[in-house]
C-alpha cells in the first residue's frame, strides 16, 4: 500500500509557493541574469515576504501578492486579497558580474567556471505507471486536485472555497498498481455547511467520477471513499492553518515514492543548483525509461560548492535496468551536461518567463513541477532516449 497527496492552489502552502514564484518570475520578466530569492508565510490575515535580489529591475511584490491571493480566490471577510496585511523584508544585494553571463554564448571552458553556489543531492525519477512515466498515487491526487479546482472556478459546486487536499491509496503487487484503496478529499466550503451527503454525492459526480473515467485503474466495491472525514471545513486557508514556501516538496516530485532532497523549489532563481538539479536528475531518469533502459529510475546528483559538474552521479533502477546500475551512471555523465549553466542553457530556465503569457514558474508552483504533460517543460522532453537506445544497442 503506498499513499500519496495532493493539494490545490488554495492550500496555504501553495498560495505562499505561488507567490514566492511570481516574484521570482517578474524579476526574470524584467532582467534574465536577476537573482532572487524569496520565501513567503502566511497566517490568519497576515501574509509575510522575505525576498533577496541582485538585478536593476525593481518590483512590487506587495502588489504582485496580492495579485496572486485574488487570482487563487480568497476575497471573503477571513482572508482577503484586498484586506490582509502584507509585511516585506527586502534586501538588495550588490550585482555580481561573474553570475551575470550569457550560457547561450559561453565555451566549454566557460561553462566549467561557472560552478554550484550550494551544496546538494537532488534526485530524479521515472517510471512505467502512468503516460507521464510518475507513480500512479501522485498522478491521480493531482489529477484530483486539479479537478477540484477547476469545479470551484467553473461555479459548477459555488460552494466550495479555495483550500482542498486529496489523496490516493494504492495497493502494488511485485512493484506495480494493483487496485485503489482509497481516495480522500478534503475541500473547504463557504457559508454554511452542506449536508454531509450532499457534499459525497456532489464531489463524487463532478470530482471522482470525471478523474477515473479514462483511466485503467478505476475504483472497486471495496474502495474507501473519503470526504471531509473530520467533518466541514469552513472557509479554510490561512485563517485556518498557516502556510509555508517550500513545505510541499514531496507534492512538487514524486509524492514521497522517490526520494527528495527536501529543498524548497519555488522561490528560486534557475542559477540555484537546488531547483535545476532536480529538473535536470528527472531528464536523465525519464530519457532511460523512456529509452528502454529500465522500468523504473531514479538518478542522485551529489553537487558541492566550488565543482561544476557533480561530484557523484549514481542510478538505481530497482532491479528492472537492461544494464547495471553502474554502467547506466556512466552512460549518464556521457550523455547529460548536469554543469549548471549547461543546465540553464539545454532549458532556457532564465528566458522561459518572458517567453510565456502569465510567467512560468509561478504555473509551476501548483499540482507538480515533475511530470507536468500541460506546460510542455523542457525537462520533460525524452529526446536522449533514442541516442541512449542506439549507445545500448551498439
Amino acid at each position: 500500500m503506498f499513499l500519496s497527496e495532493s493539494v490545490t492552489e488554495g492550500h496555504p502552502d501553495k498560495l505562499c509557493d505561488q507567490i514566492s514564484d511570481a516574484i521570482v518570475d517578474r524579476f526574470l520578466q524584467h532582467d534574465p541574469l536577476a537573482r532572487i530569492r524569496a520565501e513567503c508565510a502566511a497566517a490568519c490575515s497576515i501574509v509575510y515576504i522575505a525576498a533577496r535580489f541582485a538585478s536593476p529591475a525593481m518590483v512590487d511584490i506587495t502588489h504582485l501578492a496580492r495579485q496572486v491571493i485574488d487570482q487563487v480566490g480568497y476575497r471573503d471577510s477571513t482572508f482577503s486579497s484586498r484586506t490582509c496585511s502584507i509585511i516585506t523584508s527586502i534586501q538588495e544585494e550588490p550585482q555580481n558580474a561573474t553570475q551575470r553571463f550569457d550560457e547561450n554564448s559561453l565555451d566549454d571552458a566557460e561553462l566549467n567556471r561557472i560552478t554550484a553556489q550550494d551544496q546538494a543531492a537532488v534526485f530524479g525519477f521515472a517510471c512505467r505507471q502512468t503516460a507521464a512515466f510518475l507513480p500512479l498515487p501522485i498522478w491521480l491526487a493531482h489529477r484530483l486536485a486539479r479537478r477540484l479546482s477547476a469545479v470551484r472556478f467553473q461555479k459548477l459546486l459555488p460552494y466550495l472555497a479555495p483550500d482542498g487536499k486529496t489523496q490516493v491509496g494504492i495497493e502494488f503487487r511485485e512493484r506495480r498498481p494493483y487496485r485503489i484503496h482509497s481516495i480522500t478529499l478534503l475541500t473547504s466550503h463557504h457559508g454554511s455547511a452542506p449536508v454531509p451527503d450532499k457534499l459525497a454525492a456532489d464531489l463524487r459526480e463532478t470530482v471522482i467520477a470525471p478523474v477515473f473515467q479514462d483511466e485503467l485503474l478505476r475504483p472497486d466495491e471495496r474502495t474507501r471513499i473519503y470526504i471531509n472525514p473530520n467533518g466541514p471545513v469552513l472557509d479554510g486557508g490561512p485563517a485556518l492553518h498557516a502556510g509555508l514556501t517550500g513545505r510541499k516538496t514531496a507534492v512538487d516530485t514524486y509524492g514521497e515514492y522517490s526520494r527528495n532532497s527536501g529543498n524548497a523549489l519555488s522561490g528560486k532563481d534557475p542559477l540555484r543548483i537546488d531547483r535545476i538539479g532536480t529538473y535536470a536528475a528527472r531528464y536523465a531518469a525519464k530519457n532511460l525509461v523512456a529509452g528502454g533502459l529500465a522500468d523504473e529510475c531514479e538518478v542522485q546528483l551529489s553537487y558541492t560548492i566550488g565543482l561544476a559538474a557533480p561530484a557523484s552521479v549514481q542510478v538505481e533502477t530497482f532491479g528492472t535496468g537492461r544494464l547495471d546500475d553502474e554502467d547506466l551512471a556512466r552512460l549518464v555523465q556521457e550523455v547529460f551536461d548536469f554543469r549548471p549553466a549547461a543546465i540553464l542553457r539545454r532549458f532556457n530556465l532564465r528566458r522561459l518567463p518572458q517567453a510565456l503569457p502569465g510567467g512560468f514558474y509561478r504555473k509551476l508552483a501548483a499540482y507538480g513541477q515533475i511530470g507536468r504533460m500541460d506546460m510542455g517543460l523542457p525537462w520533460e522532453r525524452t529526446d536522449l532516449a533514442p541516442a541512449l537506445r542506439h549507445m545500448t544497442n551498439s
